[in-house]
This record gives C-alpha cells, sequence and structure tokens, in this order.
C-alpha cells in the first residue's frame, strides 16, 4: 500500500513556475509507476505526466509537453513535477498517484493524494 501527500501548489503569475512533490510511504513507492493528474473546476481529471518506477521512462499530455518535467528520487520516497511557464490554463487541482503500470488512465492508478491546488493568474 501507498500513501501519498503533495505539496508546492499555490498562486503564480503567468509565466511564472512551480515545484510540486509527492511524498510517499509504503515499501512499494520504488517497485510503482507514478503519474500526475490535474482537475479544474467543471472538468474532468485529466493525465499530465507519468514516469515508470526506475524514472527511465515517461510520458506527458501534449498540453504540457516541453513545459513541465516529472522526476521522482527512489531514495526519498518522492515524486516531482516542475512547471514551467505556466499558463492560466494549467489552474487545476494537481495529484499525485501511483500504478502498477506506466499508465495515462486515471482508471489503472490505485492510490491517490489528496490534491494540492495551482492557480496561474493572467
Amino acid at each position: 500500500q501507498v500513501q501519498l501527500v503533495e505539496s508546492g501548489g499555490g498562486l503564480v503569475q503567468a509565466g511564472g513556475s512551480l515545484r510540486l512533490s509527492c511524498a510517499a510511504s509504503g515499501r512499494t513507492f520504488s517497485s510503482s509507476a507514478m503519474g500526475w493528474f490535474r482537475q479544474a473546476p467543471g472538468k474532468e481529471r485529466e493525465f499530465v505526466a507519468v514516469i515508470s518506477w526506475t524514472g527511465g521512462i515517461t510520458y506527458y499530455a501534449d498540453s504540457v509537453k516541453g513545459r513541465f518535467t516529472i522526476s521522482r528520487d527512489n531514495t526519498m520516497n518522492t515524486l516531482y513535477l516542475q512547471m514551467n511557464s505556466l499558463k492560466p490554463e494549467d489552474t487545476a487541482v494537481y495529484y499525485c498517484a501511483a500504478s502498477g503500470v506506466v499508465a495515462i488512465i486515471s482508471a489503472q492508478y490505485h492510490y491517490w493524494g489528496q490534491g494540492t491546488q495551482v492557480t496561474v493568474s493572467s
């Protein structure tokens, strides 16, 4: 089992940067693929990025490709999302999640954090 706690959200101006962290507890973190999802008000939760358990495979949604970077530190049981060149449309609650496979579909993730709010002002 994996418990996940996100942090690092906040209010930032368009063009700015934020780094989200996801602290994991539980012995399976280092063997889990980890993903970031987001949900804006009135919209469905959408995939943002995923990283394999070794960190050797990453995949991004087209909307964030080139601006966001997912990474992980298995020695610290922590997942990161570096977000640069932020846009107002990036405003959402961001969730980290753990899965047994590298996936972009939320249904394939079994463990979720509580989310952290990111607000980008124009």
